[in-house]
């Protein structure tokens, strides 16, 4: 398989395996949708890291493949395409990439799909596609744009050009940066400790942020008025009061 979901300490690692570069093809981004939506369900999965090995994270799509489609084929195909991606980035639990060596292409869209990410201080990301006289077709127009602002989206999708860590970081294009050896450990324990949280307000803080996004100020604040309510009808809510009152702050254990 060229994506694998494996399960440690209540976290998912969505591994890609397609060497030598984990280039995005069509059965890749099929199978990266069935593994999404099968984190998403599974409640022994509570955060997920999306991890491409110790060498590349993705290196983009598969351009070879692409080449050989007209104008028809990807009428038919880009929305799955985007579905696929679309997929990770509504697992409803905390998500985030531990991004090694390039992220390029689909690559940096995969990225930004996940809550956070964590590059190795030799990490590369971009959008490289108007090189090839294309644009980001996986969401990279828009979640680029949500994510660094329009104008830093513009240049790197205009240029084309690869970012090196530290701008990455600079620019809020990644949110750490570490030793490339430590990149996966780092993310497995973000992911690890989240896992041990309450895992609908967790789901309620994530929907709130993303949806609040996509709406106006005060459709947003309905959104969160309306799940910070209903979040007290949760056994998490009452564990982490009782707590907090009885043994202080930060010391419940959630179900």
């Amino acid at each position: 398989m060229t994506v694998n979901l494996e399960v440690s300490e209540g976290v998912g690692t969505v591994r890609l395996d397609r060497p030598p570069m984990n280039a995005l093809d069509i059965a890749t981004q099929d199978r990266l949708r069935e593994l999404a939506e099968e984190a998403a369900r599974r409640e022994d999965v509570r955060a997920v890291v999306l991890y491409g090995g110790e060498k590349v994270f993705a290196a983009g799509a598969d351009i070879k493949e692409m080449q050989a489609m007209d104008h028809t084929a990807m009428v038919l195909r880009s929305r799955g395409l985007q579905e696929a991606f679309t997929a990770v980035a509504r697992i409803p639990k905390p998500v985030v990439a531990a991004v090694t060596g390039y992220a390029l292409g689909g690559g940096c869209e995969l990225a930004l799909c996940a809550d956070y990410r964590i590059a190795a201080d030799d990490a590369k990301l971009g959008q490289p596609e108007i090189l090839l006289g294309l644009i980001p077709g996986a969401g990279g127009t828009q979640r680029l744009s949500r994510l660094v602002g329009p104008s830093r989206a513009k240049d790197l999708i205009f240029t084309g050009r690869m970012v090196k860590a530290a701008e990455a970081l600079s620019i809020g294009l990644v949110d750490r940066v570490v030793p490339a050896a430590e990149v996966y450990e780092q993310a497995h324990a973000w992911a690890a400790a989240l896992a041990k949280g309450p895992a609908l307000a967790l789901r309620a803080a994530k929907e709130c942020v993303d949806a609040g996004l996509e709406a106006d100020i005060e459709t947003g604040l309905a959104i969160e008025r309306n799940w910070f309510a209903g979040l007290f009808a949760t056994e998490d809510r009452e564990r982490g009061m009782r707590s907090f009152v009885e043994d202080g702050p930060g010391k419940a254990k959630f179900s």
